[in-house]
Parts: structure tokens; C-alpha cells; sequence
């Protein structure tokens, strides 16, 4: 009697192109809402970081650099914290932004550092939800890297997508170096928002409306980044990240 048992059919894994997209569209629509309120509270976006006195531009990046080490450091912490999707999360950043404002730029600077620690765990929650562990040290590099994986007020700022073939694990002088390298970026990005939070009347309104619109951005871009990170793994970075460039490219313009 014959017990060979059928053969099982052979599980491929699914077509990336449709969540490809669906990425990419969510990708384009990020910047939207921290834009408009930028632009609401602080005029234009173009230039204002710029416009702030150097000294304030080096004391902004300086405390980025050391709430990046600080936050990173304390990351561990994160599981405790409750679901930053939840009202509970984005009632501490609202609640900062709107303590930070009220006081002008002096109390936004002492703000900086919590709106950074509630977004990088915000960050890591997306992690978790993408299949990852947020302790490993692999995913602990990617939650920071993603502060410097496009802007919030950069209309044409694309996210960076140089994650998918290098796989980074941070000791000691590696960390200081991606911290290096992403601090001044993230802080042109909140110099930006204190410079919305210094405009007179709107202090405390501007600061608490902007954090949630950042908090918003960066665990948006973070969920993107997560997502594009395991369809890598699956399918292969390199064809991941040509189907992600050419479904975020600018629409070519062509003449009849």
C-alpha cells in the first residue's frame, strides 16, 4: 500500500507591489499636515530655521544631539510606555508642545528633549508593530536613523532608503557618529517648529498642535520605513527599492 503522502503546495511569498504602493501614496501624503501648520504658525517654511540667530541654531542642534543619546540610551524603557496610535501618548506630546510655546523659545528649548524621547518611542511602537523587536540593537540603529530619513518641512525631501541593503548595529563610537549625522538634521526640522512657537499670541496653541503634527509625521514615515525594511527581507532589498523610488517619483512632464 502506497503511504506517500501528496505534496504540499509551495507557499511563495505575495506580490510587494500593491503594499509598494499603498507605502509610497502614504509616503506623499506625510508631509501634508505638519507643513500646514507650520505654515499656519510660523509663515513660511523656506528659510526659518535660517533665520534664527546662529548661537540658537548651535544651542537647537546641541540639545538634539544629546536628547538623540539620552532617549537612545533609556529606548529599553519603551514597552512600558503606553501605544503611541492611543490619546494617551499623543496627550503628553500635545501637553508639552503647548508648555514648551507658552513661554517662548526659552521653554521650548527645555521642551526639545521630551518631544524627542515621546517620538522615539512612538517610533519604536512601530517597530514592534512591523514584526521587529525594538531592543535589538539592529532596530534600535533603524529607530534613530529614521529622524534623518526626510523631513517634516522639506516639501522635496525624499526618505532615505539606503536602510534596506545596510544592516547597522550602533557600539560606542558608531553611535556617536549616526548621531553626528542625524542631529542636525532633526534640528533644522524643530528649529523650524520653535521658530511657529515663538510667534507671538500663539505660544502655547501652536507648540501643542505642532507636536502632534509631528509626532504624526515621524511615527507615519517610521511605519513606512519598518514595512519597506521586512518586504527587503522577504523579496530582496534591491528590487523593494527600485519599485519604492519609481512609485515616489516626481510625474515626468512631457510635451505632445
Amino acid at each position: 500500500m502506497d503511504q506517500t503522502l501528496p505534496a504540499l503546495p509551495v507557499l511563495l511569498p505575495p506580490d510587494p507591489e500593491t503594499e509598494i504602493a499603498d507605502l509610497a501614496r502614504r509616503w506623499k501624503r506625510a508631509n501634508g499636515p505638519v507643513m500646514a501648520l507650520v505654515n499656519r504658525f510660523g509663515g513660511a517654511v523656506e528659510g526659518q530655521f535660517a533665520l534664527l540667530p546662529a548661537a540658537l541654531r548651535a544651542r537647537i542642534e546641541e540639545i538634539t544631539a544629546r536628547a538623540l543619546e539620552t532617549s537612545y540610551g533609556l529606548s529599553a524603557g519603551g514597552s512600558r510606555l503606553p501605544d503611541p496610535k492611543g490619546r494617551a501618548t499623543l496627550a503628553a506630546a500635545m501637553v508639552t508642545g503647548a508648555a514648551g510655546g507658552a513661554g517662548g523659545i526659552a521653554t521650548a528649548l527645555a521642551e526639545l528633549p521630551l518631544t524627542i524621547t515621546v517620538i522615539l518611542h512612538a517610533i519604536r511602537r512601530e517597530a514592534v508593530a512591523a514584526g521587529y523587536d525594538p531592543d535589538d540593537p539592529w532596530i534600535k540603529a533603524e529607530a534613530l536613523r529614521s529622524f534623518g530619513s526626510g523631513s517634516p518641512v522639506a516639501a522635496d525631501d525624499g526618505i532615505d532608503t539606503s536602510f534596506l541593503s545596510a544592516r547597522l548595529t550602533l557600539t560606542g563610537p558608531a553611535l556617536q557618529k549616526l548621531i553626528a549625522t542625524v542631529a542636525p538634521k532633526l534640528a533644522a526640522a524643530l528649529g523650524q517648529k520653535l521658530a511657529a512657537q515663538a510667534v507671538p499670541v500663539l505660544g502655547a496653541i501652536s507648540g501643542a498642535a505642532l507636536n502632534a503634527a509631528f509626532l504624526s509625521y515621524y511615527r507615519e514615515t517610521a511605519a513606512i520605513r519598518f514595512a519597506l525594511l521586512r518586504l527587503a527581507e522577504q523579496h530582496g532589498a534591491e528590487p523593494v527599492l527600485t519599485a519604492f523610488e519609481k512609485a515616489t517619483a516626481a510625474p515626468r512632464i512631457t510635451r505632445n
